[in-house]
């Protein structure tokens, strides 16, 4: 073993020629000089060999002898050191290198790498302290081939594993965004989405009750019922759960007044329109409340009722034809009930709310519950008088018994306010039971009865007259039998022979041949200009649906024959209400009031509304108004007259007869139309009543007088008016 001395210094030596040429190789100091200061210590770093227990390893410790370093090969499983030298060589073994570091360095042409251990220790304790491993390379000389390079015996990597603390950082950043999105989702479907989610689900839970608006009633002048609503039932069936059809059918028959073979027909399975089987068909409508009550007692499978609305006619057929009727459903169809129908009906109610499951459809405690009340319609009150509606009809209805197959119509007015008091047509129904009539039954013959009035329009030509001045009450001249206008002659039925004859004789006697002699003085003109005054060729919107309006000739329409016609009645189209309302404009001194039926309405809360005012206009002065109606009493007081069976006892009556045609979609029907419109007292009239009445095989003129006479009687009895104090004038037919 070389002597301690020269190790170190070959070391030194060769670490000073590999700083010298700028080696700068690994394991070799930079400062050279500082390492041979002190032998011993050393000029190169050393290296304390590691063990498993992380301690230094020291050899030769109290001798002062540095210990001889084992080489690899030499003892391998007794050296402590190779763990050491295996962490300093990077992990490859020392096999093939010789122990003795000057014959590793000779005759390579390279650089050895020497390794040394030495101890090192304290210059007091330097026998005792451990060796400690000195690596050294050395530089190639000067002329000398580097070395060739070795290839890297490293081990690979390895795997690099993942970090917890970045996997914790990530899951939570997750975790949180997880908890924001479902945070933000709640906070839209609970703000933002919420009416859209409930509306979503709320018609499978709502439960929606009809609250039905009762109708409106209508009543008489004086507060009458003529006709109302009351509540009833309906029965129907479900013909998907009747067991027992003919059991069924037979047990309810007796009940609903209705044929067992009906009901069962009614109840047996069908198809509706969109393929699905029926669930509901109605047995009967307006079943009174308690007959229901013991249809349900009964139990029967698939029959159940519930709440309605039935109409009634206290008076069965009193004023049918002028208040009409409704649907099963209250749908106004025919008369007023038609024409008010948008205020007698109201709003039906409806009520909404949240039910649960179930059978019982009981509301959810706190859930959706909306309510809308239903607005019950406004009543009617007529100016009708019931009592004296009722007498009319009847009077009415027995004078036309003695015809055959005729029509008739009666009107009663007052006179002053043109309230129409009755009116009364021939044949009329029975209004609660609409649907057994015939539709020819149903009409309003005072407003849709259109005629030619014939001699009652007399009158007009008269009042006409006398207005302009082409005749006084005085006036007189010679009347010929018959007079040709055109192609035609026209008659009188009580011949003048040429005599003169008053203006009152040629009314008490009807002469056509008088009156067309005065109309031919007035002119064509003017006379059309009248009847417009009196109402003639327009409705009188008295209220009624489906009023006729009647036609008025116009003048560049005449014929050489209308010149005779159109003044005594003829080519003149009219309802018996038009030449009603023309008369009471000469019993109202001239003044025209548009005849009305409605008087006032009565809301649902008993708010009355008085109905518009009529229109009035003026046609004649009061004076000749009252000329007018002086001339029309001869009708009923002079010998021989037409009208003597108007005459009412102790009142002065004045009037006119007529006989005229009834025409349907402008064509000429077979018979007569005979009429009788009169005023009483005729003094100061009170009230006006026409009656028509339309019979094919003639014989009429022996009911329009006598029922006008009976009609104006209990008219003045009813309403109290006095007698008359003063008797009729004295008329001279022929002055």
């Amino acid at each position: 073993m070389p002597p301690r001395s020269e190790e170190p210094r070959r070391d030194a030596e060769g670490s000073r020629r590999g700083s010298s040429r700028g080696g700068g190789q690994r394991g070799m100091s930079p400062h050279p000089g500082e390492r041979d200061a002190e032998p011993g210590i050393g000029g190169i770093s050393d290296a304390r060999a590691y063990t498993p227990r992380g301690r230094s390893i020291r050899e030769g410790a109290g001798n002062g002898r540095v210990a001889q370093r084992r080489t690899p090969r030499s003892n391998r499983s007794q050296d402590p050191f190779r763990p050491a030298l295996q962490v300093l060589d990077g992990g490859r073994g020392t096999a093939g290198r010789s122990a003795d570091p000057a014959r590793r360095g000779g005759g390579t042409g390279r650089a050895p790498v020497t390794r040394a251990v030495t101890d090192r220790t304290p210059r007091d304790e330097a026998p005792a302290s451990a060796a400690r491993r000195r690596v050294t390379a050395r530089e190639p000389r000067r002329g000398e081939r580097p070395p060739p390079r070795r290839p890297s015996r490293k081990p690979p990597k390895p795997p690099r594993l993942a970090d917890p603390g970045r996997r914790l950082r990530l899951g939570t950043a997750l975790t949180l965004a997880l908890f924001v999105a479902i945070g933000v989702r709640l906070v839209v479907l609970q703000t933002v989405d919420t009416p859209a989610y409930a509306d979503g689900g709320l018609p499978d839970r709502l439960v929606k009750v009809e609250l039905p608006a009762p109708r409106g009633a209508i009543y008489d002048r004086d507060g009458a019922a003529l006709a109302h609503s009351v509540e009833a039932r309906y029965v129907y069936a479900d013909p998907t759960r009747v067991e027992d059809i003919d059991a069924t059918a037979r047990a309810l028959s007796p009940l609903l007044g209705i044929p067992a073979s009906k009901l069962a027909e009614k109840m047996k399975p069908r198809k509706r329109i969109n393929g699905e089987d029926s669930q509901f068909e109605y047995l009967a409508r307006g079943v009174d409340i308690d007959r229901a009550k013991k249809i349900m007692a009964l139990k029967l499978s698939g029959i159940a009722t519930h709440r309605d609305e039935r109409r009634e006619v206290p008076g069965g057929d009193l004023a049918a034809n002028l208040i009409g009727f409704t649907s099963q459903d209250m749908v106004g169809l025919e008369g007023l009930e038609a024409r008010f129908d948008d205020v007698l009906h109201g709003e039906d109610g409806q009520r909404v709310f949240e039910a649960g499951l179930g059978g019982l459809a009981a509301p959810i405690p706190g859930g959706y519950s909306r309510t809308t009340k239903a607005k019950p319609g406004s009543s009617l009150v007529l100016t009708i008088d019931r009592d004296l509606q009722y007498m009319v009809q009847r009077i009415l209805s027995e004078q036309m018994q003695q015809v055959s197959g005729s029509t008739g119509a009666a009107v009663v007015l007052d006179a002053r306010t043109g309230e129409v008091l009755a009116q009364a047509s021939h044949p009329t129904y029975n209004a609660a039971k609409a649907s057994a009539s015939e539709p020819t039954d149903r009409v309003d013959a005072a407003t849709s009865f259109v005629v030619d009035p014939g001699s009652v329009h007399k009158a007009i030509t008269f009042g006409a007259a006398l207005q302009e001045g082409v005749i006084t009450a005085e006036t007189s001249f010679p009347v010929a039998n018959a007079i040709r206008k055109g192609d035609t002659w026209f008659r009188d039925s009580h011949p003048a022979n040429g005599k003169r004859m008053s203006v009152a004789g040629m009314m008490a006697y009807s002469s056509n041949v008088g009156t067309i002699q005065i109309a031919d003085k007035l002119g064509p003109e003017r006379l059309l200009d009248y009847q417009r005054r009196f109402g003639l060729g327009k409705p009188t919107k008295v209220g009624m649906p489906g009023e006729a309006s009647g036609r008025l000739l116009p003048v560049q329409e005449w014929s050489g024959s209308s010149h005779g016609s159109v003044p005594i009645g003829h080519s003149v189209d009219a309802t018996p209400l038009q030449m009603a309302a023309a008369y009471a404009a000469i019993a109202n001194d001239g003044t025209y009031v548009q005849p009305h039926l409605l008087k006032e309405t009565i809301a649902p809360d008993g708010k009355r509304t008085p109905a518009p005012d009529p229109e009035t206009w003026q046609v004649l002065s009061p004076d000749n108004a009252a000329a007018l109606r002086t001339i029309m009493e001869a009708v009923t007081t002079v010998e021989g007259a037409t009208g003597l069976a108007a005459a009412v006892p102790g009142y002065r009556v004045a009037g006119k007869t007529g006989t005229g045609w009834r025409l349907v979609d402008g064509k000429k029907q077979p018979g007569e139309v005979a009429s009788f419109i009169g005023m009483a007292p005729a003094e100061n009239p009170r009230y006006v009543i026409a009656v028509f009445v339309h019979s094919p095989s003639g014989g009429g003129g022996q009911i329009s007088a006598p029922a006008f006479r009976d009609m104006m009687t209990f008219t003045l009895r009813h309403y109290r008016v006095p007698p008359s104090t003063e008797p009729a004038p004295t008329f001279t037919v022929f002055p």
